[in-house]
């Protein structure tokens, strides 16, 4: 009953053209799809795409596979090119009489790289870097990956440092990802100037047609919430906070690290967790000045005083 359940399935704008019926069974086995209702068979000798080998964990899995690793941009040769030898290691497997060509094939293997992957080699593994040390996901490094090859090939790079492109790239795309880096986190990453990461930004964001729309506060504040080990009630508040800031327009011109620490103090102050602007700025990287302006704009705006006051008398 329940192998018959599992073939049964409705094929949503289709009818069977003897009797009417929309239910049909789809038999694998013998590969062809038959209406429940009179057993007329509408389609037979289908193709099965499915791999004909089974597998019952991933060791076999991995054994049994005839395909290798999905193409990746993050990769100078899409995880398609040979590579002869991973290391020194490697060198003490060759038989001593044959070490010397070994040797020399390694290293005309290398020289033989066209120069456009050399320089995918070495911008990807400080792409590889930069990704881990801000602990952005995959689809950032994905993307980053094919929006360098793309300035190589226009040729944007030359007359740039490599790190300054990576820099700029990572500050646009986890932009666009909604998982935005400060400019100071970015600098730190990869030490650079925050004026050159700017302004090869500026310069790259312009000739890729990246379109990129002013970075919103409130994709800050999962991440700062996280480092200030607050709770996800302060982490909601703050927020609600700015979503209704926005719909009055308080955080258009501003910057938005400094709304979003604001927003974030203000919620700690009316759910009773205790955080000084000192803590907050640290974290954030902005002055208690910024944090302090921002936050008297939105308890007055947002009609937030009294509650705000009468919290911190409680206190």
């Amino acid at each position: 009953m329940a192998e018959s359940d599992e073939k049964t399935k409705s094929k949503m704008g289709r009818k069977c053209p003897e009797c009417g019926g929309t239910v049909f069974t789809e038999d694998k086995n013998r590969g062809e799809t038959v209406c429940a209702k009179c057993g007329l068979v509408l389609k037979e000798d289908f193709i099965d795409r499915g791999q004909e080998w089974r597998a019952f964990d991933a060791e076999q899995a991995s054994k049994r596979a005839r395909s290798g690793a999905p193409l990746t941009f993050t990769k100078h040769d899409k995880g398609l090119t040979t590579e002869i030898g991973k290391g020194l290691g490697e060198l003490y497997k060759v038989p001593g009489k044959k070490r010397a060509q070994y040797y020399r094939l390694k290293k005309w293997h290398k020289r033989l790289i066209e120069s456009k992957d050399r320089n995918l080699s070495f911008a990807l593994s400080e792409l590889q870097r930069i990704i881990s040390f801000l602990n952005l996901p995959k689809s950032v490094h994905e993307k980053v990956g094919r929006y360098y090859e793309e300035a190589v090939d226009k040729g944007l790079v030359r007359g740039r440092s490599i790190e300054s492109v990576i820099a700029a790239l990572v500050y646009a795309v986890s932009r666009q990802f909604d998982t935005p880096r400060t400019l100071d986190e970015i600098a730190e990453a990869s030490g650079l100037e925050k004026r050159d990461i700017g302004r090869t930004y500026r310069y790259i964001s312009r000739q890729l047609g990246i379109r990129i729309l002013p970075a919103d506060p409130k994709n800050y504040v999962p991440r700062f919430c996280s480092m200030l080990n607050l709770s996800d009630k302060v982490q909601a508040g703050a927020i609600e906070i700015l979503r209704k800031a926005k719909k009055l327009q308080i955080t258009s011109g501003k910057g938005p690290t400094g709304v979003a620490a604001a927003a974030i103090y203000i919620s700690c102050v009316l759910n009773g967790e205790k955080r000084t602007q000192r803590e907050v700025a640290s974290v954030v990287n902005v002055t208690e000045v910024t944090i302090r302006n921002r936050y008297k704009e939105l308890v007055e705006k947002l009609g937030l005083e009294k509650d705000v006051e009468e919290k911190i008398k409680e206190d």
